[in-house]
């Protein structure tokens, strides 16, 4: 069915701020064109407001505008396409924001996080079908963000975006298991692969890095570092399991990682998506160690090493995207672990908001006030 519903539009890139005042997302009445046989329409329940929605509003990784942001998040499927049998109305479900097409080169090699069809899709801002299901009500053309565009009281989806989960999760705070968890826990249990003993820094404590933090415990890591230049940060890293903190504003705080684990960390991960955390991760790595990079910089930003140091200390460098994860797997088994005790990420969650309260959030967000705030489109649950 064609409806019509709230969405945070992104008409103005680069808005100055405070976003409270010069409001760069605009909250529109927009319509939504019935699912296609391979899509969904579903009810949102929350929305994360992540670092990534902030780099496109920011101007750090600009998109084509206007278009309908929100690429965490979680809802209620009211519709199925006709070509969809394995979901149903009233299922609750977590969105991934990469949906696989299961045939390109990299989804054959068991690599969906990074379908190349999906990547494609994104970057025109349509759905894997084509075109955009979202129009102003004057009828000009709304892209989508990720193939989600979830900050919105409804979204039309594609089939391989959404994970069913437990109806017994909290369905709002399930958003952050479509990103932050995803990406943080699976850099650590997918990509890195971490084992009992290793040594791991986590540098960028948002919801990602502090993610992080709870993976590298799950995995039994030995000595997991928190760096992070915002000392609240640190101590929240510190009660969800972090062994140790180093103020990223210190001079010396790669020398403090180094001496805490007589010469580097086997594993560093830069959450925060800058070439300074970068440089400050693969200088905290042992010989023969590894540095992971989860964060996105701004689109044009470089990264350069010492080629030597590269070869002489056998160093490795790793892209993790979505956390290397397979997302109908590594969802719910994310979910089973929060049900067990074992990934408390309700301790994320500053707070729930509402579409008036969307760009004060992003100040709060660019401040590093808060760490996830969820809008909840339809009220508190």
């Amino acid at each position: 069915m064609t409806i019509r519903c709230k969405a945070a539009v992104l008409r103005t890139i680069g808005a100055p701020r405070p976003y409270a005042r010069s409001k760069p997302l605009s909250i529109e009445e927009v319509t939504l064109a019935p699912p296609r046989a391979v899509e969904l329409l579903v009810r949102i329940a929350g929305a994360g407001l992540c670092h990534s929605d902030l780099s496109m509003i920011n101007g750090d990784r600009p998109r084509p505008v206007p278009i309908a942001i929100g690429h965490e998040g979680s809802g209620e499927v009211v519709e199925v396409g006709s070509a969809i049998d394995d979901v149903r109305p009233g299922d609750h479900v977590v969105f991934q924001f990469s949906a696989a097409c299961g045939r390109c080169p990299r989804c054959v090699e068991g690599r969906p996080q990074i379908c190349e069809k999906a990547a494609a899709a994104k970057a025109a801002g349509d759905l894997m079908a084509g075109g955009s299901r979202i129009t102003a009500l004057n009828g000009e053309r709304i892209s989508h963000h990720s193939g989600l565009s979830c900050m919105a009281e409804y979204a039309v989806v594609d089939r391989g975006s959404v994970v069913v989960i437990d109806r017994s999760m909290p369905l709002a705070n399930a958003a952050l298991f479509g990103c932050a968890v995803m990406t943080g826990v699976g850099a650590v249990i997918n990509t890195a692969r971490i084992r009992p003993g290793d040594s791991v820094a986590s540098l960028g404590m948002g919801g990602v890095g502090l993610s992080g933090i709870l993976g590298a415990r799950l995995a039994g890591a030995g000595t997991i570092i928190a760096v992070d230049r915002e000392p609240v940060k640190l101590e929240v890293a510190a009660s969800l399991g972090a062994t140790h903190m180093v103020c990223a504003r210190d001079a010396d705080c790669v020398e403090q990682v180094r001496e805490l684990t007589r010469g580097g960390v086997d594993y560093a991960f830069d959450q925060a998506g800058t070439t300074d955390s970068m440089a400050l991760a693969y200088a905290m790595v042992r010989y023969g160690g590894t540095a992971v990079v989860t964060g996105l910089p701004p689109s044009s930003a470089a990264f350069s090493i010492n080629q030597c140091d590269l070869v002489s200390q056998e160093k490795s460098i790793r892209g993790s995207f979505q956390g290397s994860c397979v997302p109908v797997r590594d969802i719910p088994r994310f979910i089973r672990l929060y049900q067990e005790g074992r990934l408390p990420i309700d301790r994320l969650i500053d707070g729930h908001i509402g579409f008036d309260q969307i760009n004060a959030g992003f100040d709060k967000l660019q401040d590093v006030k808060a760490i996830r705030q969820i809008l909840t489109p339809h009220g508190a649950s």
